[in-house]
């Protein structure tokens, strides 16, 4: 399946852990034959005592891994994404490595200061927030566009069902992939002439440590149980449950592919039927 993926190249910010969705999307991709670079910040922060994110040690094995079992060619590379020399000194790596890049996967987010109202949010936290999801995509984008010139490019960035409906209580997470889904559509009208697709994934709830965070958080302040803040969830979902990482990665992989040719500036849920949208 999507023969035209063999011997291209993505790099996948956010994607330095096992368990999240960036890595099931270089996991599909590599699969599909497509030379993938995991890019994560690679330093194992711990939020709020529960949540680590991934490690340099974790990064690299993971890119390790997807060569040896799909013969791709592999790099992991550290980036702060809310840095923009850390953004460049990641772009010079990768120019070493690869003649160009063919998918870019703006996967990159993390929410803090949560669960508070807009009237109680720690500004700190709020623009941390908005810097991590969204400006990222603008400061990543800028720098690696010029590697994907000459040649037709994918641009995915991933948003969330929050930019559409609005959480409760999560309100800069919910804000910045408002903002994602609107500059997704701007690059896909600014870039098309350049023979790039952009579009947005916007993810409902899927099964990964980021999740199963928030459920923990949500069932402090009902004072209920990680478990029943998921049946509570799952109640909305017409097909009844969450996704699964995997689910990103062959979405990703079907806009990556020659076969969404004409699909560009979609904003496209993944979400079991969470919302239901004209």
């Amino acid at each position: 399946m999507y023969e035209d993926l063999k011997g291209k190249t993505a790099l996948i910010t956010g994607s330095g852990k096992r368990t999240g969705m960036g890595y099931a999307m270089a996991e599909t991709l590599a699969g599909a034959g497509t030379n993938v670079i995991i890019a994560d910040l690679g330093r194992g922060e711990v939020i709020d005592g529960d949540l680590k994110m991934g490690t340099w040690e974790e990064m690299t094995r993971l890119a390790g891994e997807l060569a040896e079992r799909f013969g791709v060619a592999t790099l992991a590379v550290a980036v702060d994404v809310t840095d923009n020399a850390s953004i460049g000194a990641m772009v010079a790596t990768v120019r070493e490595r690869f003649p160009r890049v063919d998918i870019l996967c703006n996967n990159a987010g993390a929410s803090f200061g949560v669960p508070n109202a807009v009237l109680n949010y720690d500004e700190a936290a709020w623009l941390r927030t908005i810097d991590v999801n969204l400006h990222s995509v603008f400061r990543v984008s800028r720098a690696v566009i010029p590697l994907m010139a000459g040649a037709p490019g994918v641009i995915i960035n991933t948003a969330s069902r929050a930019g559409k409906v609005p959480p409760l209580f999560n309100g800069a997470y919910a804000v910045a992939k408002a903002g994602v889904i609107m500059l997704s559509k701007v690059m896909a009208k600014e870039l098309g002439g350049m023979g790039i697709r952009v579009n947005a994934i916007c993810p409902g709830q899927i099964r990964t440590d980021l999740e199963k965070w928030r459920f923990g958080l949500e069932a402090k302040f009902f004072a209920t149980t990680v478990e029943e803040r998921e049946q509570e969830m799952c109640k909305t979902i017409p097909l009844g449950c969450l996704g699964a990482p995997a689910d990103a990665g062959h979405l990703v992989a079907f806009l990556a592919s020659d076969a969404s040719r004409y699909i560009t500036g979609q904003a496209i849920n993944l979400d079991g039927g969470q919302c239901m949208e004209l």
